[in-house]
């Protein structure tokens, strides 16, 4: 019991923290340095052009009715964390101080600024979290239109915002926002243990319809149970076989731990993957 409490503080720990470096980077280079890099932040730092609007407050703003959907969509148990992560993610937006860092060095500022919200995203996303924003609402549109990805959702909203944000701070600034948008993504994969577009994960577990309808049900993805012997053992066993995201991957074998703590899990890159959700 001990041991869960202490996994469980560790794991909000680890979200407070890379919300407040995903705060350091906005609050200390892209908001000084006018750089839109997608997010609700990126919509906040575009209204404060023409508005006095705090950033905690469009987030918060634009977060409230997300939620409330994405309960009654996903349920709470699905969004109590992102939930954590949104909440502490505004208040490190109120609190952080504002401070240019970069002297108007827009490389410099793309790459601090890509390197501390990479970081920050990749601790929360280890936690199977996420701030919010953009994400739920790629999440929430998938529910709604399955056939297209959560991560096309999350390239066409993010894509947008980028563009808004162009044309309203002008085209150099916009290209340097996009260098940093690259080096985020880069560094969010390498922390998270080096996932790719997509992973292919194979479970030999002795529950796999608790794990199979855990994976459909929770991480919304489709398994395939491929029939497997055990060479010796000579027993028959079901192999799980499904392809996720590299978030959802972590999830994943958070689901399989908990379900089957003997289970054997092989997990590999996949390099393309055809078909829906993909």
């Amino acid at each position: 019991m001990i041991k869960k409490y202490r996994k469980t503080i560790s794991s909000y720990a680890l979200i407070t923290l890379g919300t407040i470096l995903m705060s350091a980077g906005i609050n200390m280079i892209y908001e000084p340095m006018s750089m839109v890099t997608g997010g609700f932040a990126g919509i906040g730092i575009i209204l404060q052009e023409f508005f006095p609007i705090p950033l905690w407050v469009v987030t918060l703003g634009l977060n409230v009715p997300l939620f409330i959907v994405a309960a009654k969509k996903l349920g709470f148990a699905f969004v109590k964390k992102t939930l954590y992560a949104a909440i502490c993610y505004s208040l490190a937006l109120a609190l952080v101080p504002r401070l240019t860092v970069t002297d108007e060095d827009y490389l410099m500022a793309a790459l601090m600024g890509g390197s501390l919200t990479g970081s920050g995203l990749a601790l929360v996303f280890r936690q199977s979290a996420s701030t919010g924003g953009s994400d739920l609402l790629g999440t929430i549109l998938k529910c709604y239109i399955p056939s297209i990805s959560t991560a096309t959702f999350l390239a066409v909203i993010d894509g947008v915002i980028v563009l808004a944000g162009m044309v309203v701070f002008g085209v150099k600034i916009g290209l340097y926002s996009i260098v940093a948008v690259f080096i985020t993504s880069k560094l969010l994969d390498s922390i998270l243990d080096g996932l790719k577009f997509a992973k292919m994960l194979y479970i030999i577990s002795d529950s796999p319809e608790q794990i199979a309808r855990g994976v459909m049900e929770q991480i919304g993805r489709g398994v395939t149970a491929l029939e497997g012997e055990g060479m010796y053992s000579g027993n028959d066993k079901k192999v799980l076989m499904c392809a996720v995201s590299r978030k959802e991957a972590v999830s994943v074998l958070k689901l399989v731990r908990e379900a089957d703590r003997r289970a054997f899990v092989i997990v590999s890159d996949a390099r393309e993957v055809m078909g829906e959700g993909f």
